[in-house]
């Protein structure tokens, strides 16, 4: 069963930080408790779905399928009967979920677009927790889910550099690119987070050069996004 729990850490800090920076913009309620319980079970039950679509092989994965799935049906009927309106946050996420689809059958999970799509249907989730913490501020929120785009997408190109990319020099001044546009962004969208914002701009800029490993990326991403969502509860509120 192990090998069916996804572990990249880019994934995992995606999972968790837009629905903190949720909790962050509402108040925290015993019902974030299950909502987080079932979107971690989403993700789990989505990871060996989309690995079935890409090797058509269903049956190796039959059982992380049947497990996650079982789990995860008591507390979405929970939450569904306690906030019907989540609904409609599922509807929002499936186009986006049916181009992962597209990328897992063609075998292209790698594909900028593919990363985006899972970028925006991660960070969604901050409406959800947002709404049923009973927030008020929809401005703040607003902000911060695009925040979150922002920062990922921008990771997206950065772990590019240091993997796949990495002897891409266009690319890697793509991401420079990027993330010094993501800083002057955040001058009129968040000023007050420009110091994270301009240390991301540093890692993106010199961390490609030193040589670093895949797996110490990975393990250093954890970091940068504890850094923006201290800095978020710091700084923007």
């Amino acid at each position: 069963m192990k090998k069916y729990i996804p572990n990249q850490h880019g994934a995992w800090a995606m999972l968790v930080l837009p629905f903190l920076l949720g909790v962050a913009a509402s108040k925290g309620q015993f019902i974030h408790i299950p909502l987080f319980v079932c979107w971690l079970l989403i993700y789990l039950f989505s990871f060996p779905l989309l690995q079935g679509v890409k090797t058509r092989k269903f049956a190796r994965y039959s059982q992380p399928l049947r497990l996650y799935g079982l789990l995860l049906l008591p507390f979405a009927l929970y939450l569904v009967i306690v906030q019907p309106v989540l609904l409609g946050f599922v509807l929002l996420l499936l186009p986006l979920f049916a181009v992962n689809l597209y990328y897992a059958r063609t075998r292209n999970e790698r594909a900028l677009l593919n990363d985006i799509s899972a970028i925006v249907a991660f960070c969604l989730v901050i409406y959800p927790v947002f709404y049923v913490g009973q927030g008020e501020n929809w401005r703040a929120v607003n902000e911060l889910f695009v925040l979150a785009v922002l920062y990922f997408i921008g990771t997206a190109f950065y772990v590019k550099t240091v993997i796949r990319e990495r002897n891409n020099i266009r690319f890697y001044y793509g991401s420079v690119v990027y993330h010094l546009l993501f800083a002057a962004a955040g001058l009129y969208l968040f000023p007050s987070l420009l110091v994270p914002l301009l240390v991301l701009l540093l890692r993106a800029a010199l961390l490609p050069r030193t040589g670093i490993t895949a797996k110490r990326t990975g393990i250093i991403e954890i970091g940068f996004s504890v850094m923006l969502y201290v800095s978020v509860l710091m700084l923007y509120f």
